[in-house]
């Protein structure tokens, strides 16, 4: 074997082992690829799956929230076309102490706004139509602490008041006291001082009545990893 055989030899060798990294080299890299575009792919499935689940879920969820509402409508029409309220009075009547439909009842008994002047307004106009003498309507107007803001959940809060008569016999205390209970908007009564005669009495009262903020409905956000 001559010299330039040999070096035609170890220059063939020397291709063939390049060729042979080269390829290696290149196989190295589509393997890896693969892989990390397998992976890539594997994670972008799961995630298309939990997308999708979650949107099957929230779509079942309006589903069923519309047939309830609908449900609701019903009942709420029914609940206000009563022709007699919830406390015996005329669904179609504003005017008397107890008429107005039920959803009208409801808010009043209940009100969504604190509100203490119209409270004292209110007691006023009761015990006027109770025809008693009366000397003071009081309490503490907290409106200045107290948030009217809607809540996520609302609690009802009381609200403290006041009220003094004279010149009040057994009969006039007795029908006062069943009209405070018989109120479209309860009224708790926390002490009762009467002093004087059944012909001639003075009586102090303090009690309670309630407000509810209303509730915040909030449409909600969730994040799928």
């Amino acid at each position: 074997m001559n010299l330039l055989e040999t070096s035609t030899r170890r220059i063939a060798i020397s291709k063939a082992s390049t060729q042979m990294v080269i390829v290696a080299s290149i196989a190295s890299f589509i393997t890896i690829f693969c892989l990390v575009s397998l992976n890539y792919l594997n994670g972008l499935y799961s995630f298309q799956g939990q997308v999708l689940a979650a949107d099957q879920k929230a779509n079942n969820q309006l589903n069923t929230d519309s047939v309830a509402a609908r449900n609701l409508l019903v009942s709420y029409k029914n609940f206000i076309d009563q022709p007699t309220n919830a406390i015996g009075g005329n669904s179609q009547s504003i005017k008397s102490s107890n008429g107005g439909n039920n959803a009208t009842i409801v808010l009043d008994a209940l009100p969504s706004q604190y509100d203490f002047p119209a409270l004292t307004t209110s007691i006023a106009k009761l015990l006027d139509n109770e025809n008693v003498n009366i000397t003071s309507i009081g309490g503490t107007d907290q409106s200045a602490s107290i948030s009217n803001a809607p809540m996520s959940n609302p609690a009802p809060v009381q609200i403290p008041f006041t009220f003094s008569i004279d010149n009040a016999n057994y009969t006039t205390v007795q029908a006062l006291l069943v009209e405070l209970e018989r109120s479209t908007r309860p009224m708790q009564i926390d002490s009762i001082d009467i002093t004087g005669t059944d012909s001639n009495m003075t009586v102090s009262v303090s009690a309670h009545t309630y407000f509810q903020p209303a509730k915040k409905f909030t449409i909600t956000k969730e994040t799928i990893n």
